[in-house]
Order: C-alpha cells, then structure tokens, then sequence
C-alpha cells in the first residue's frame, strides 16, 4: 500500500492505473464500518484508494474540529491489512491553498438546508466541496459511502448527477456494534454509561416503524417515539419521517420510507435512520 501525502504524489500515482478506481473518501479514526467500505469497494473496482482527510470547511464554528481524532498510522495499517492500494492523506494547505474563506465551493439547494442542514448550516456545502475536490483529485470511476450519513449521502448523489460527473455513487447499509449501535467515530466520545445508553435510539427507530408498517399514524408514532428518546435521556434535534428517495416530507402514498434521527447524549451528537417499506 502506498500513502500520499500530497496532490503531486496523488496525481503520479493516478497516471500509472490501467485498471478501475474506486474512492472511499473518509476523515481517519477508522472503524469497522469504513473498513467494510473497502470491502464493497473492491468488489466494484481493480483499485481502491481511501482518502484520509478532516475536512474544516464542513465544521461548525462550535464543532469538534480541534478534537477530532486523527489517527494517521493506525489507520494506514488497517487499511493496508484490507487490502486497499493506496492512502490519499492531504494537508488542508493542498486541499485549500487559497484558504477556506476563498474557497470555490459547492452548494446542493434544498436538501442541504434541511434536517442536519438546518443544524448545521454550511456542514453539506463543506460535504459538497470536498466530495467533489476529491472526485478532481482521484477521478475515480466508483466512490463508496455509508448510509449512516443518509443525508450525506443523498447530497452526494444529487452533487454527483447536477454537476455531470462520471463517477458512479454506492451505498453501504450502516454497520453497527452487536447491541445495534451505528459504528461512528464519535462513539469514542460517549462515557461507558453513555454508550450503553446509546443503543436505545435504533430501538426507538425500529419500533417506530413497526408502529407505522401496523398502521398507527405517523404523527402518534412520532410523538410516542420522541417521549421516549426524551425518558433515555437524549437531547432530540430532529426526529423525522421522510420519502427515501429524495427526503422530502413522506406522504400517505409514499411506499419507501426512511425515518431519520439525530439526538445528543450529553455532548455527543449521534445520527440513525432507519429504511423501511410499508
């Protein structure tokens, strides 16, 4: 496996592959989840490369930024161990070298300004930008994203089809821990109390939707499952049921369903969501 550590290392590297290419674009600290990401990835492509890259356009002004785990070595061996060829870790100077504040950037309208958008404003034009940067960078034919960032990864998409780009977007189910919490590099900040708290929010997202699929109204199942997440102890940001597709509000018509969470356990911010047909 090879690290490069600049866009000039990169662009080398890129001019000697015949074969096919495929990107997972991460932020480091990895778990199993991003390592199943290069499992699906080589199932796609000859290549795999997965960029290492804590992205500041895509922090808040309060965010975790400076605290962000950054495990470089570590992860190099993980990834090297699963068999990807190369480890694309840039600094923000190659990224950014205009810095942030005159940065081109790229803004997916509608879908970025709700849900996490609206908690976050600016987080999916920082999504967008890089995601796209990246896709100059590598030109991959494949890139492969989790579905635990389900907005996310909807932004992607739509960036990926306005913007006429070749480059083909899949979609991993989410992993998670065996009590069925969604594996996330910010699980490290949970206390153990916490963590064993955490798993309840999938629990509510599952039996939500045993709730609707049976035929109990969305805004008395909502409503139900807010009271609970509230009684574990969570700090409800949003608690949605929206149209898989595209996130827009569900209707009754509507047969692909994704509901979508995201609440705080003392200082951390956890996000689920739950796919489901009824």
């Amino acid at each position: 496996m090879q690290l490069l550590k600049s866009l000039d290392e990169l662009r080398v590297w890129r001019s000697q592959q015949q074969a096919s290419v495929a990107l997972v674009p991460t932020m480091g600290n990895l778990h199993e989840g991003h390592l199943k990401l290069i499992d699906l990835a080589k199932q796609h492509a000859d290549v795999v490369v997965v960029s290492i890259f804590v992205n500041p356009l895509q922090f808040g002004a309060n965010e975790d930024l400076d605290n962000y785990p950054r495990t470089l070595a570590v992860d190099c061996v993980a990834v090297s161990k699963r068999g990807a060829s190369a480890v694309f870790a840039p600094s923000v100077a190659d990224i950014y070298p205009r810095g942030l504040t005159e940065q081109t950037f790229i803004e997916v309208p509608g879908i970025s300004e709700i849900l996490c958008g609206a908690s976050r404003p600016g987080h999916f034009r920082g999504v967008a930008t890089i995601v796209a940067k990246l896709f100059n960078m590598v030109q991959p034919n494949i890139a492969v994203f989790g579905e635990k960032d389900y907005q996310q990864l909807q932004v992607i998409r739509l960036m990926t089809q306005d913007l006429s780009l070749p480059v083909d977007i899949i979609g991993m189910p989410t992993e998670r821990a065996a009590d069925g919490l969604a594996l996330s590099s910010r699980n490290g900040y949970l206390t153990p109390s916490e963590r064993a708290t955490a798993p309840r929010l999938y629990q509510v997202l599952q039996h939500t939707a045993q709730q609707i699929k049976a035929g109990e109204t969305v805004v008395n199942a909502l409503a139900q499952a807010r009271q609970q997440i509230t009684a574990y102890g969570f700090r409800i940001d949003y608690l949605e049921l929206r149209r898989a597709c595209d996130l827009a509000p569900a209707k009754p018509t509507d047969q692909k369903l994704v509901l979508l969470v995201a609440a705080f356990l003392g200082s951390t911010r956890l996000i689920d969501n739950l796919q489901f047909s009824r």
